[in-house]
């Protein structure tokens, strides 16, 4: 293999350090031939994916078997490009400088729809032909999972093989299944392809064709091989604590978005919030024992160096023994100066001793999420928390010392009216008072009030009860923007929002199907790419896409669907059953709440006797 020499032009481009691959813990092996060379590849700027936990997870993962070497690639930035296409230097990944169509497998992550076109473009920089149909045994296999993957057929004609679900265990069994298919016979494509369809998650899109109706909606899929299975099941993993997790993370040497240590307490969500993707797919909980998080804190420390540690998942303050672990800790490490941070926290699990505990090191910055204005619209999205709830966590913060709180709505929610867009001003000026009222003559009174809403608009998400409603337009969103503006007047309070054009985007290709894939195509052609980037984003180019190829983007955004469409994505088993989606729809519509099956009865999602899995609390009970 032939090592890529970036020392000529390195210097010429914005941040090198993101492409030399020697950082802190990063692995360098001795490469054989007998090796299985996987590329873990994230669409997105390094600093975006190296904040990943999930490509963490996978690089650790891989890298402990002897057979394998894996090593990391990302999306150049537009300097960067720019340079390896006029001196002709493809894709390379970041550890051993080789091109990217050396390697046996490449995997690519799929965590935001606008990533799309990034994944197009790293495939044409690495010299790999961009539809699987052009692709032979001389080529990588081009491998992809994450959220995206249910729905994935937007990109389904550019990719061989998907997995959904979680992927540390199965990728396992699908590096065996490759290095097993090369003994046997490396140039039979379709007989890998086969064997790997065996594996838990794996969906292998080109043994499938869809078949339309003639107003464009779907009849159905038609199997091209007759092992192909009906459904694709996800996979999941039972037991966090019997799972390997990455102590020795890579330490980047320029900051990156999340530049801190990353301990995951635990996956999944059944809040069941109506509008949450993650929420349903990620599903049953599965906490890690405090003594397991205490063992993997302690041995992060020691690689990394940092000084702060980050408790991921969906919502940590639900984590079972979430008082205990954070007092434990801050009393470990705290005398060292490392602290905690939470990522957001719902205001209603939210209590000021955790407060207290987390800001005897360092005040971090706190996010709440109300998502909605009104209580009303908060029972149609089943947040299940009232504004007593976010009042008293607002005055418990005030009172532990928080000078600046951000708050996250969405607009554009269904059945949502402009009262609900008042109410999200009111909530935040409510806070304002609190402040001025209850603090008065307090320490908080030398320091400005800083109260910072975010907005985001509704996209319409696969898997959830909300799969089938129309978004709102980008004007009405814009029209919702405007008039949650013209409503704040205190300047204590600073809005920012989602640009309303890439929201429906993001709509298009979250609900699209496989005629969206040659739109997808074309923009890139038209020179299309880091789409999640305001100053790349280009409206008036997509636009053009799918006006040359004849996709209608609205007919995938804007259409309520009936509930007895095919939808493209019904063959992509999440666990969480339609017939739950759709009871769950009916409630919301309703404006009725649905209890959590963690602390009630089971709410027949479907998730646990289909997957053979249980919800795990490795606490036993709640101590939040």
């Amino acid at each position: 293999m032939k090592e890529i020499q970036l020392e000529a032009f390195l210097t010429d481009v914005e941040k090198p350090s993101r492409y030399i691959g020697t950082e802190w813990n990063s692995v360098h092996k001795e490469i054989s031939g007998d090796m299985t060379r996987f590329a873990l590849a994230f669409p997105d700027l390094y600093e975006v994916g190296m904040s990943h936990l999930g490509t963490k997870i996978l690089y650790h993962t891989l890298n402990r078997r002897s057979d394998v070497f894996a090593e990391r690639t990302f999306a150049p930035w537009t300097d960067m490009e720019r340079e390896m296409r006029q001196r002709k230097v493809p894709l390379f990944s970041l550890e051993s400088r080789t091109p990217l169509n050396q390697f046996d497998m490449i995997g690519f992550t799929l965590q935001y729809e606008l990533s799309y076109t990034n994944i197009l473009n790293m495939l044409d920089l690495a010299g790999i032909p961009l539809r699987a149909d052009e692709r032979d045994h001389t080529h990588p296999l081009i491998i992809a999972g994450g959220p995206c993957a249910f729905n994935v057929e937007p990109l389904a004609p550019f990719m061989d093989v998907i997995h959904l679900g979680e992927s540390e265990e199965a990728l396992h069994e699908i590096v065996s299944t490759y290095r097993e298919c090369q003994r046997h016979d490396p140039r039979n494509r379709k007989f890998l392809l086969e064997r790997l369809q065996d594996i838990q998650g794996v969906y292998i899109p080109s043994f499938y064709a869809p078949r339309y109706h003639s107003d464009g909606t779907l009849e159905g899929l038609d199997k091209l091989n007759g092992k192909a299975p009906d459904r694709i099941q996800k996979a999941v993993v039972r037991d966090l604590d019997k799972v390997d997790y990455p102590t020795e993370p890579i330490v980047p040497f320029l900051e990156i978005v999340h530049d801190r240590m990353m301990l995951e307490v635990f996956r999944g969500c059944t809040r069941g919030c109506r509008f949450c993707q993650a929420g349903m797919i990620y599903r049953p909980v599965r906490e890690r024992s405090k003594e397991e998080l205490l063992r993997q804190a302690e041995a992060l420390i020691r690689a990394t160096g940092y000084d702060e540690i980050s408790l991921t998942s969906l919502n940590t303050s639900d984590y079972s023994q979430i008082q205990s672990l954070v007092k434990t800790m801050v009393d470990c490490y705290g005398p060292a100066g490392i602290g905690l941070s939470l990522p957001s926290s719902r205001v209603d699990s939210f209590s000021i001793g955790l407060l207290e505990e987390i800001q005897k090191v360092r005040k971090t910055g706190l996010t709440l999420a109300p998502e909605a204005g009104s209580q009303r619209l908060r029972d149609v999205i089943n947040k299940n928390v009232t504004e007593e709830d976010y009042l008293s966590a607002v005055r418990d913060a005030f009172g532990a010392g928080w000078t600046g709180i951000k708050l996250y709505f969405m607009i554009g929610l269904p059945t949502e009216t402009d009262e609900d867009i008042a109410g999200i001003a009111d909530l935040a000026e409510k806070a304002v008072q609190i402040y001025n009222s209850d603090h008065k003559g307090g320490q908080n009174r030398r320091k400005p009030l800083r109260i910072t809403i975010s907005v985001a608009g509704f996209v319409p998400k696969p898997h959830t009860p909300f799969q089938w409603e129309a978004q709102d337009s980008v004007d009405e969103l814009k029209r919702k923007q405007k008039l949650l503006k013209d409503r704040i007047r205190n300047r204590a309070i600073h809005l920012n929002w989602h640009d309303a054009e890439v929201s429906f985007l993001e709509a298009v290709f979250a609900r699209g199907d496989r005629h969206v894939a040659d739109a997808l195509e074309r923009a890139w052609q038209l020179g299309c790419k880091f789409d999640g980037w305001t100053e790349m984003y280009r409206h008036d180019l997509w636009m053009k896409a799918f006006q040359d190829t004849g996709v209608d983007p609205h007919f995938y955004a804007n259409r309520i669907r009936p509930l007895n469409e095919v939808l493209p994505w019904d063959h992509l088993d999440s666990g969480v059953s339609k017939d739950f989606l759709m009871v769950e729809r009916e409630q919301a519509w309703s404006e009725k709440t649905t209890p959590d099956c963690r602390f009630e009865d089971c709410q027949q999602c479907g998730v646990c006797p289909d997957l053979q899995v249980a919800i795990q609390l490795k606490g036993g009970h709640s101590d939040a």
